[in-house]
């Protein structure tokens, strides 16, 4: 299968727009304008906050438009104004600002892209063109974060910020170089099921809330990311107590590439296997590495140590990105709810991520950091027993094999 070339440019150049200021502004807010743990902790969950709110309606916008690039071009620019107004207004008041319109566009990000990915390729072709659109994505985060550090190093700490303003200037420029008139907006919408047949009018939002699968899911994505948002961003400030903020822009850099060197091996690997062994292997694999690293965030305070203990976010959040799209495309096929549904449990993500912000930076305040990483590495490990023991697998042709080799086996008996 041919690969949509302009769609994984999208998807490079949305790797550091997509992961957003949240560590960086961590430690510029920490190191430079002084803040209080309380309110860099405000600050970073007001951008989800934004999230959660704008979501679910961004998501059934999406199902319900045709000009879809478009939106997509205006969230990115949007971005990249803010980022700047960052570094040119210092107040409270903008920064907090600037936080909220970066999560308000964020919501329609993912959405947008998963929907021009279902519409260019359809179900068949969806598996490998976002494995291959993941790939792209951390590679660019990758790059943008080596990038971020050197200019933190030898410019200026705020460089960081007009990176992610021209990543989303070189990501509105391969927005237009998709052909719109290839994307098949009802199918965008997961309007076909999995048999191949065209539902004609979307279900209504009832129909979502009545599967089990999809309740159940929802709960799992809110433990896994309140039990992970915070770690990054923890692991910044505390790699940046004793020095200043060029270095902890380079230490968090370092920590990022670590991970989304792995990501894009899973996201290669998942390409790979999601197909034959099904969702639920995997998406179990990500959710047993989030205790295994909050544990071992505590364990140690050397910069290297904790480099190499993020790299292990690599493999959780590489699963995810690629098997929440594919569990909820499973889930959604018929439906015409694709990007209504991604927008309701991307607003769960968001909820998830704020709470684990909130909380786990006023938990360092009442306590200290370690205890922080294991409350984190508690929730997951709640997470990761209600996934094992309640999600049954979506994926239909690999229910359909097994039902089949069952039955063959009752058949040799």
């Amino acid at each position: 299968m041919t690969l949509n070339k302009p769609m994984l440019g999208v998807n490079f150049f949305a790797g550091d727009v997509l992961a957003g200021l949240g560590p960086y502004l961590a430690i510029y807010l920490l190191s430079v304008l002084k803040w209080h743990p309380g309110s860099i902790g405000i600050a970073l969950a007001l951008s989800t906050i934004a999230t959660v709110i704008v979501q679910t309606p961004a998501g059934a916008l999406v199902d319900a438009i045709r000009w879809k690039k478009l939106l997509l071009s205006l969230c990115a620019a949007t971005i990249a104004i803010s980022a700047v107004a960052i570094t040119i207004f210092k107040s409270d008041f903008a920064i907090y600002a600037a936080q909220i319109a970066i999560g308000a566009s964020l919501a329609f990000v993912g959405p947008s892209i998963a929907a021009i990915t279902l519409g260019l390729k359809g179900p068949d072709g969806f598996t490998i063109q976002t494995s291959a659109n993941q790939a792209w994505n951390h590679a660019g985060n990758m790059i943008a974060a080596a990038a971020a550090a050197g200019i933190a190093l030898w410019i200026s700490e705020l460089g960081v910020f007009w990176l992610i303003a021209m990543m989303s200037v070189g990501m509105i420029a391969c927005i237009w170089m998709i052909n719109g008139d290839e994307i098949d907006h009802e199918v965008a919408r997961g309007g076909q099921d999995q048999q191949g047949t065209m539902e004609k009018q979307p279900s209504g939002f009832a129909t979502l809330l009545a599967d089990r699968r999809l309740v159940i899911f929802s709960v799992c994505v809110v433990l896994f990311h309140f039990s992970n948002a915070a770690m990054l961003p923890l692991v910044s400030q505390k790699l940046s107590v004793h020095s200043d903020a060029q270095h902890g822009i380079a230490f968090t850099s370092a920590c990022i590439i670590a991970a989304q060197l792995v990501m894009i091996a899973m996201a290669i690997f998942c390409g790979w296997k999601a197909d034959t062994w099904g969702r639920k292997p995997l998406f179990l694999i990500a959710f047993a590495i989030l205790p295994i690293r909050g544990v071992l965030f505590t364990l140690g305070d050397d910069a290297a140590y904790l480099i190499a203990v993020q790299a292990l976010d690599g493999v959780a959040n590489g699963i995810f990105a690629m098997i929440f799209l594919l569990i909820l495309a499973d889930v959604t096929a018929g439906t015409g709810r694709f990007n209504l549904a991604q927008g309701a449990l991307a607003t769960l993500v968001g909820i998830g991520a704020s709470l684990s912000n909130l909380i786990a930076e006023e938990v360092v305040d009442l306590a200290n950091y370690t205890a922080a990483f294991l409350m984190l590495a508690g929730i997951a490990v709640v997470g990761s027993l209600i996934f094992a023991f309640m999600m049954p697998e979506t994926a239909a042709h690999v229910l359909e094999r097994k039902k089949t080799a069952a039955a063959t086996a009752t058949g040799d008996g």
